[in-house]
């Protein structure tokens, strides 16, 4: 893991190792101006040779994998957890809301169409959040990089089409699934209602089983 620099400027320069980045801030040659990720400025000019650098981005629903990489040398490696208390957040804050107002003004009119039409691009704050949060840290490590060429994963799956390659058409809304109440009676049909620890048959047949304690 490398120390990210910049100059007096606040342009960035090539990432220094974390010897030589106590020495500078032991020395009073540098300060901290921020921690995550740890990044230091320098109080005297210097020279700014850079080298190019890749930046590569994996994006994920619970992760962002970030890494550095410069003359097949890995300068810096991070893995950042997303938020996933967004819509409990919300629901909380609904609920919270609702209830104050049947506290409070129980007696007012009801009102209705109040809000404007969603946008055409409108996303869930959920996935809002992940999508602003991706960005923001990309612009961040991106400022701290000089010379940087940005590489971003991007992959698509069909998971349908991987089990059948000839799918088409409405034949996507005929999953496994279908003709079944809901999943909950799909597994227990694939399953021929058998208990998948006890292996009996018969009985109250729950989704979930308690997970057995090895030894």
């Amino acid at each position: 893991m490398r120390v990210f620099v910049i100059n007096q400027r606040e342009q960035a320069l090539m990432p220094c190792s974390q010897r030589k980045a106590r020495l500078l801030l032991k020395e009073n040659k540098a300060k901290i101006i921020n921690y995550t990720p740890f990044t230091i400025q320098l109080l005297y000019p210097t020279g700014e040779s850079k080298q190019k650098c890749n930046i590569g981005v994996d994006t994920g629903a619970k992760s962002i994998g970030i890494a550095i990489t410069s003359e097949n040398k890995v300068l810096f490696v991070s893995e950042i957890e997303l938020r996933q208390d967004v819509k409990e957040n919300l629901t909380t804050r609904k609920t919270l809301r609702r209830s104050r107002r049947n506290r409070k003004t129980r007696y007012r009119r009801a009102r209705f169409l109040n809000r404007g039409n969603k946008k055409t691009d409108w996303l869930p704050p959920s996935i809002e959040s992940r999508i602003q949060n991706t960005f923001n840290w990309i612009d961040r490590i991106c400022s701290l990089v000089p010379n940087y060429k940005l590489i971003l994963e991007v992959g698509k799956f069909d998971v349908q089409k991987m089990i059948n390659p000839n799918i088409v058409g409405k034949e996507y809304q005929q999953g496994v699934c279908q003709d079944y109440y809901d999943v909950r009676h799909y597994v227990f049909a694939r399953d021929n209602y058998t208990c998948q620890i006890c292996k009996k048959k018969g009985g109250i047949l729950v989704q979930h089983h308690i997970i057995q304690r090895k030894d």
